[in-house]
């Protein structure tokens, strides 16, 4: 990469230019990148659910990220660390998934809960760091704790139910425990105990988790019947209006998709699935594995893996259209993120963690992008996970805490939530690079989306070029811009990251633009490697 030519050009960019339309000799000067907003072509509502947040008893994403518990804070021994990282979760949140492996062992009081082997008792890396969380789960955040903590940063709630190793009977339990009256059953008792005497009323509840792999490993015909077994007409309501999650599929596994909706339609009970679950990491090859180490192959092979999305959403839903003609399942994407070569940032029980760079922050961008673009398919979506693991939100330790570049294209991208995404069209120059065997690769060179909530309109723009700005006309067909407020996130070197010590390294800016002439067409610099934000009153 020619790092100073990079450092210049972003230096440089994101200067803009509100008029009229273009003459044809501002034209000759400018690029070719055109947008296109079509503000009468709605799409959908976006779904506020987009902007979930995955958390798993992982490594360092409970015990050490949301919870700190009594050793660290006495003061406050509910909850984790300062008030300032709860409003920052708080900013970004719309919905927490969360997996639990068995539900009686996460309630009553935390002395007396049991501690169980966890999954990762056997990873090498744990072999000397005697008893952890990451290797021997001590229950002290269980379902209550998960639920306050929802309740703290104004979350909705999505648990993950066992079906691997328990039966239907425990997912009965648990629901009542989270959702009978109090007063009404044995477990609605457990939780008044506990200090909970109003039930949760949990919305969302996901049957089974990666069943084709490590949640069971079923077939889809086999796991379809276990699916029916859990959600039987016999799971109490408690005046909920329960909506559940089917396991989906592991990328682009469409027979996954075909099977289960053919097997769940012959047997007339779709009518009992509210959302199908694809998961899909992104990651890129040996270039570019490290986290912060990668060179430019590795930057765009990383994104080219991300842009993927658009393809897995597409395809699942034409294949779940083959069973349910009308699309009463909608898709969700209820793990998504970039996936590096890993060492603990700060502490060794930090499982698959992490650095963060801007490259991490276009991953999060052009993703919740195709999100708002298929805003008519996507119902809920969550990036795995919120804190020290994979593509994390945040990173902590004890009583330390710091957002990364992903964080603020999450508080930037807020904005679309609930809005209607409407229609864009896109054109720039492609960016290219050479893959390890010589073969030339291209993607496109800008994409984003578009929502207006009244008056505003809320365009998101990634440029994954590293060393081109783009100079752009952008066209609002239907309306005219009377104000612009630019917001953009880019970094000073793309292998910048930020710290404990140094928290502000990469971080947004933004800055009113001047809003001249009639503001049918506007031009706009977009720096390159950039995720921005443009709010535009019309």
């Amino acid at each position: 990469m020619r790092r100073r030519e990079f450092i210049r050009t972003a230096g440089t960019a994101g200067l803009a230019v509100l008029g009229p339309p273009l003459t044809p000799r501002r034209r000759a000067r400018l690029p070719d990148a055109h947008v296109e907003v079509l503000l009468n072509e709605p799409i959908g509502t976006i779904a506020p659910e987009i902007y979930g947040h995955f958390t798993e008893h992982l490594g360092g994403v409970i015990y050490d990220g949301v919870w700190v518990g009594d050793r660290h804070r006495p003061s406050r021994p509910s909850w984790h660390r300062e008030r300032r990282a709860e409003a920052q979760m708080a900013a970004v949140n719309r919905v927490r998934r969360f997996h639990r492996g068995r539900r009686r062992d996460g309630v009553g009081p935390r002395a007396r809960r049991p501690r169980r082997t966890n999954f990762w008792i056997d990873d090498p890396r744990y072999k000397d760091l005697g008893i952890v969380p990451a290797t021997y789960d001590p229950n002290e955040f269980g379902t209550s704790e998960f639920l306050r903590f929802c309740r703290l940063v104004g979350a909705q709630p999505y648990l993950a139910v066992n079906v691997r190793s328990l039966p239907s009977r425990a997912f009965w339990e648990w629901l009542e425990y989270c959702n009978s009256p109090a007063g009404s059953t044995s477990w609605a008792d457990v939780r008044a105990a506990g200090g909970d005497r109003n039930p949760f009323g949990v919305v969302y509840w996901g049957v089974g988790n990666e069943s084709w792999g490590c949640g069971g490993n079923f077939t889809p015909e086999g796991y379809a019947s276990e699916y029916r077994r859990f959600v039987t007409w016999a799971v109490p309501q408690y005046g909920v209006d329960l909506r559940f999650v089917a396991s989906g599929p592991n990328g682009g596994d469409l027979e996954w998709t075909r099977r289960f909706f053919a097997a769940m339609a012959e047997r007339g009970s779709l009518d009992r699935v509210w959302g199908w679950a694809l998961h899909h990491y992104c990651s890129a090859g040996d270039a570019g594995a490290d986290a912060v180490a990668f060179d430019d192959r590795g930057w765009y092979e990383l994104l080219a893996s991300a842009d993927r999305m658009e393809g897995l959403v597409t395809a699942h839903w034409q294949a779940m259209r083959q069973a349910d003609r009308d699309h009463r399942v909608k898709l969700m994407v209820d793990e998504w993120g970039a996936w590096h070569r890993t060492a603990p940032l700060v502490d060794p029980s930090h499982l698959f963690e992490s650095q963060s760079t801007i490259r991490d922050a276009l991953v999060a961008g052009l993703t919740l992008d195709t999100f708002n673009r298929h805003a008519d398919k996507v119902a809920m979506a969550n990036v795995a996970q919120l804190v020290n693991c994979i593509h994390s939100l945040f990173f902590a330790h004890q009583a330390q805490f710091v957002v990364t570049p992903s964080y603020h294209v999450f508080a930037m991208y807020a904005a679309h939530q609930g809005a209607t995404s409407v229609r864009t069209l896109w054109s720039a120059p492609r960016v290219s690079w050479t893959d390890k065997q010589g073969a030339a690769q291209g993607l496109w060179g800008l994409n984003g989306s578009a929502s207006l909530r009244e008056k505003t309109l809320t365009l998101t723009v990634t440029n994954p070029s590293l060393t081109e700005a783009r100079e752009t006309e952008i066209a609002l067909r239907g309306g005219a811009a009377q104000s612009v407020r630019a917001t953009t996130l880019a970094a000073h070197t793309v292998h910048d990251v930020n710290t404990f010590t140094a928290p502000n390294v990469v971080a947004p800016t933004s800055t009113d633009v001047p809003a001249r002439g009639g503001g049918a067409t506007l031009a706009y610099t977009f720096p390159p490697a950039s995720v921005t934000k443009l709010e535009i009153g019309l």
